[in-house]
């Protein structure tokens, strides 16, 4: 079994990554302006702030925002861009850096808690694509979206993964192809934001949206958000085989047995933290 380890307030070692807690409720808040991007040290940051998440049973919510104009620009450019001097053009160094942050977005996605982004400014290509990554996306209305690595002759085909996933096949397609920017309206319009709502609302909305799941049986999040992303990728016919499955697991824990009792007897079910 892992280690089980509490989730403090502060800071990664780069200071790339800020950690609140507030009860059951983590907050992480990329901290790298104006940009936010996802270079290597910050996908590094982030990466350690989930896996902390994910090895504490205590923490039920996780919400990931940003500060300033830009939620996160994507890949930092200069800095890839600085590596085609190394002997093999970049090659390595291009190589780590998508599959770490290959990594990264599946990590929010098998993350046992719900993600909930925060989304108050500019997010574009691998940005866009933490999004769309997330279980969760509130858009304030000055909020924008875009996958615009064709404009600089790169096929946003990572952030494609996440994108695809979450909205149409079409709007992804005239997203990818034409690299425009979307705004907040449109975003919700194509599946990829939940709600839009008022910068000076989005904290509001969204530590509501927090604490509602938050109050929720951790068991029942964990395994539905995982069996959730699991049965999408298969067949009608395996996807209740596996689902019925999960139910009966569900079925058996101890907060469904509490939970039940609770609802019979109309009182408020006490959750375990297993």
């Amino acid at each position: 079994m892992a280690e089980i380890v509490a989730i403090r307030a502060g800071e990664d070692s780069a200071g790339l990554v800020r950690t609140v807690r507030e009860g059951g409720i983590v907050r992480l808040t990329l901290n790298n302006p104006p940009a936010n991007a996802l270079s290597l040290d910050m996908i590094a940051a982030l990466q350690e702030a989930l896996d902390a998440c994910a090895a504490d049973r205590s923490a039920r919510v996780v919400v990931l925002g940003a500060p300033g104009k830009v939620f996160c620009a994507g890949h930092d450019l200069k800095e890839m861009n600085a590596r085609r001097a190394d002997a093999d053009r970049g090659r390595a160094f291009f190589d780590r850096t998508m599959r770490d942050c290959a990594l990264l977005m599946q990590s929010v996605v098998n993350l046992p808690q719900p993600v909930i982004a925060a989304v108050d400014g500019i997010a574009t290509a691998a940005g866009c694509q933490l999004v769309a990554s997330c279980d969760l996306a509130i858009a304030s209305e000055r909020a924008r979206f875009g996958v615009n690595g064709i404009d600089v002759g790169l096929f946003c085909t990572t952030p494609a993964v996440a994108l695809s996933r979450k909205v149409k096949p079409k709007h992804a397609m005239e997203m990818l192809l034409t690299g425009e920017m979307i705004d907040a309206a449109t975003a919700r319009e194509f599946g990829l934001v939940n709600r839009v709502v008022p910068p000076e609302y989005l904290n509001q909305i969204v530590d509501k949206y927090a604490a509602t799941i938050a109050a929720k049986s951790p068991t029942a999040l964990r395994l539905g958000k995982q069996a959730f992303y699991r049965q999408a990728e298969m067949g009608l016919a395996g996807a209740y085989d596996y689902a019925a499955g999960v139910m009966v697991e569900n079925m058996l824990a101890r907060d469904a047995e509490e939970g039940i009792d609770a609802f019979i007897a109309k009182r408020k079910p006490q959750w375990t933290e297993e």
